[in-house]
């Protein structure tokens, strides 16, 4: 009972954040369709805002079945799996060292006495004694976690932690308390938001080069390949049904940034040019009057909530695969309206900044990660930038 009115009391902030996703394949080897079986993970993410206390948030959201946490702890990371020493912390749930989370269902910890700084890395380490089945997780993390047989919640070395992949499992959020609380920013999209194309374990993403521009904290709720009018089997749930989740529901957000729409003008494009690929699913024609209407729903939803809703112009895209003359025509279209139908409560306009001064439909050689779609670490550094301006 103290244990519960301790959560109720404490006034939390969402200081990292990935959004789940049903299992599937990837593009990079992951451990999501297996699940795990008498085994530990370590999971290693960088917090965006101090706290003299911490909580973790899991996801169990495409389970089938109840998800049997034996055990977990809180670190401070040390590089790698290790952890520094002396800062390993159990968690408790309602009280309990094991918990379990219903399927379709999540849970929240216990406050966890661990004083962070904004920037630190923190791992989370799960112990599952029993068999998970395939597991909700974040397919694209673009930094290395660990697993290893066994009950090694309180390794230090990190050297039983023999396989990685660069994914999430079942952690859906890490919360502080005792911070400057609230204003929180969350970065709502795909693959560009989810970081593809930033340098893998380095922190380059656009949230992580705005977390470095302002004193607040900044969430990345993207999902590679996402789309906001359809659902699809790899990229997760449409954007304007996991808006909810993934953005108005993190505790102390007040400002949502909407990039999205790439991928619903895209992926038709690249099935005209033969890419017969399984991940460019469902890809019918999208009028540029359709992703408007999609954004128009993402603002009702945010002002409903009392959330601040930027819209960012999306990017160039000439020479990629989802380049072609439909594409071209709706990405403008629907850029005009970020920029000029004044419905958005601000915009950034992150087209015009990122494009070639010689082609102005074509991303910057400077900003380019090689597949003219996604931009680079240069790239992401000038995202946020721009994004800072009107924060």
């Amino acid at each position: 009972m103290q244990q519960k009115q301790q959560k109720q009391k404490q006034q939390w902030v969402a200081a990292w954040t990935a959004a789940p996703q049903q299992p599937s394949t990837g593009f990079t080897p992951n451990w999501s369709q297996q699940g795990f079986s008498h085994q530990s993970v370590r999971q290693v993410v960088r917090v965006t805002e101090a706290g003299s206390s911490v909580r973790v948030r899991l996801s169990n959201a495409y389970g089938t079945a109840p998800l049997r946490i034996t055990g977990a702890t809180v670190a401070r990371g040390d590089g790698g799996a290790a952890v520094r020493p002396g800062s390993v912390v159990p968690l408790t749930f309602d009280g309990a060292r094991s918990a379990e989370i219903p399927a379709r269902g999540q849970l929240a910890g216990d406050p966890a006495e661990l004083a962070l700084k904004a920037g630190e890395s923190v791992t989370v380490t799960l112990y599952f004694a029993g068999t998970t089945g395939p597991a909700t997780f974040h397919a694209q993390g673009f930094t290395d976690s660990y697993r290893a047989a066994g009950d090694r919640l309180d390794d230090v070395s990190g050297a039983a932690f023999t396989e990685r992949t660069e994914s999430w499992y079942y952690l859906a959020g890490v919360d502080v308390g005792g911070g400057a609380g609230g204003g929180a920013v969350a970065l709502f999209g795909d693959s560009i938001t989810d970081g593809f194309g930033s340098t893998p374990g380095a922190d380059r993403r656009w949230s992580d080069a705005l977390a470095a521009r302002v004193d607040r904290p900044v969430l990345n709720a993207g999902i590679g390949g996402n789309l906001v009018l359809n659902d699809s089997a790899w990229y997760g749930e449409r954007g304007t049904a996991r808006f909810g989740r993934d953005v108005l529901d993190q505790p102390g957000v007040s400002t949502a940034v909407i990039l999205q729409g790439l991928n619903d003008i895209g992926f038709s494009e690249a099935q005209a040019q033969g890419y017969d690929r399984p991940t460019f699913f469902p890809a019918p024609v999208v009028s540029a009057g359709e992703l408007i209407a999609g954004h128009r729903e993402l603002i009702r939803q945010a002002r409903a909530r009392g959330v601040r809703a930027v819209g960012a112009t999306l990017l160039p895209l000439k020479g990629s695969d989802h380049w072609g003359p439909h594409a071209a025509r709706v990405s403008d279209e629907v850029n005009r309206w970020i920029r000029t139908s004044g419905e958005y409560d601000g915009y950034v306009d992150l087209d015009k900044a990122l494009a070639a001064k010689s082609d102005p439909d074509r991303l910057a050689e400077a900003y380019d990660s090689g597949d003219a779609l996604h931009p680079n670490d240069a790239g992401y550094a000038r995202m946020a930038q721009e994004l800072a301006r009107v924060l």
